[in-house]
């Protein structure tokens, strides 16, 4: 029988990677919250990136004009 259980550094790692995911998945959801940029919105919510699309809105398409 195999065992589901994860290891302490599995773990730590998982819960490292939520908080980061968490924390740019907020701010990039608040900017474009503001922005009234609702597809933005909508695409952070839904999608997991493990942060990568909040980093590309905020980067490229987050600045103000």
């Amino acid at each position: 029988m195999y065992s589901m259980a994860l290891s302490n550094t599995q773990l730590a790692v998982l819960m490292i990677l939520t908080v980061w995911d968490m924390a740019w998945k907020g701010l990039g959801m608040w900017k474009a919250g503001r922005r009234n940029e609702k597809a933005w919105f909508v695409c952070i919510l839904i999608f997991n990136t493990a942060g990568i699309l909040p980093i590309i809105y905020l980067t490229f398409f987050g600045k103000k004009k």
